[in-house]
């Protein structure tokens, strides 16, 4: 096993956030970034400082303009700290074994920079492939891969508490895990 790869094992969750908080510049994000943590992936998402003077206006003009401030600041952002989130992101791929996907919150927008599509492995029974089969049909999704990523998307949209109270209790007992004895 490779050296990020045992440290990947042994490193949770909690662990690598507190790394990428330490490790963050002072003065990149106006509060703590969100840091989410996944087998494959770490996805740093920071709150970027309101632009001043500006104010969203009413209607479909307003959206526009929050629009276009949230996609020049991200811009801005991305280019500025490009070398210093390269360095970064390769450091702790080396020692957690995991990608950095990087993102910014502007003008109430997310804008993502980078992000990993990792392929997952499923057997579908034959009623199951009919839904991802139809949403292709219908043109809701271009492919069977999609419309399961659709599916998969609108549960974490609906069922948002629910999934929520399950990553709890999966905090708890990664918590008494790392508290029991040791082999």
């Amino acid at each position: 096993m490779a050296k990020g790869q045992e440290g990947a094992a042994v490193d949770t969750a909690a662990d690598i956030r507190g790394w990428c908080l330490g490790r963050l510049p002072d003065g990149w994000f106006t509060e703590p970034p969100e840091v989410t943590v996944d087998r494959e992936e770490i996805t740093v998402v920071g709150q970027l400082p309101p632009v001043a003077g500006e104010s969203e206006g009413a209607g479909t003009a307003g959206e526009a303009k929050a629009d276009a401030l949230a996609a020049g600041r991200s811009r801005r952002f991305r280019e500025q700290t490009r070398e210093e989130r390269i360095g970064i992101a390769r450091e702790a791929e080396r020692k957690f074994g995991r990608k950095v996907s990087w993102g910014v919150v502007s003008e109430g927008r997310k804008v993502m920079f980078t992000t990993l599509s990792v392929p997952v492995m499923t057997r579908l029974r034959q009623a199951e492939r009919r839904v991802l089969d139809t949403l292709v049909d219908a043109g809701v999704a271009r492919s069977r891969s999609d419309a399961l990523a659709w599916c998969v998307r609108l549960v974490g949209e609906h069922e948002d508490s629910w999934l929520s109270a399950l990553r709890d209790a999966l905090l708890q007992v990664e918590q008494v895990r790392a508290e029991g004895p040791r082999s």
